[in-house]
């Protein structure tokens, strides 16, 4: 009987404790988001400032958006013989596509630094031992993002697949753009 009692003391102390630390724990990753007491008034990237991509990005609510189908790379060379003399390497192929994006999005008022988010489809190069190209589009996309003339660094996922549509093709890239603010107060 002495024992049942002293298990159950200890055990309610043990559950009374862990309620108070899980608590405390909760009020004070309350206090953490800055977001949560804080409106949202303008598209906010956030992350490592020396990554090449955004962690992440905020928006604010009643923004309006654009969403690219996956595009695709243009054709630089019909009469090419090889998949690189149609429509190039992975870098050459990725510089095409973001060139047609620029395209779409001026046609709607929009900028490549209006871009939030893009998702990249990448599959294997031939004249790479069958791997993926990551390289040759990362090194397309540093000419468009994270520059001086546009100094937006987006949200990103970079993605290996087994195949796109046409087997020339090496990659494919959406995007989701957000109209500024004040756009949307028009």
């Amino acid at each position: 009987m002495i024992l049942t009692k002293k298990v159950k003391t200890i055990a309610a102390a043990t559950i009374g404790s862990c309620l108070i630390c899980v608590s405390a724990y909760a009020a004070g990753t309350e206090k953490t988001n800055k977001y949560a007491s804080e409106p949202i008034n303008e598209v906010e990237f956030y992350g490592n400032p020396s990554s090449s991509i955004a962690a992440g990005v905020s928006v604010p609510s009643g923004s309006s958006y654009l969403f690219t189908s996956g595009t695709v790379p243009p054709v630089i060379n019909k009469e090419g013989k090889t998949v690189y003399e149609r429509y190039g390497d992975t870098k050459t192929q990725g510089i095409g596509i973001l060139k047609e994006i620029e395209k779409q999005l001026k046609e709607k008022g929009l900028t490549l630094a209006d871009v939030a988010y893009l998702r990249v489809y990448v599959t294997a190069d031939a004249a790479k031992d069958n791997k993926f190209d990551f390289q040759g589009w990362f090194d397309a996309y540093a000419q468009f993002f994270g520059t001086e003339a546009n100094p937006v660094k987006p949200a990103r996922s970079t993605v290996g697949v087994a195949g796109l549509v046409s087997s020339d093709w090496l990659i494919e890239i959406e995007a989701v753009a957000v109209y500024p603010k004040h756009h949307n107060q028009d």
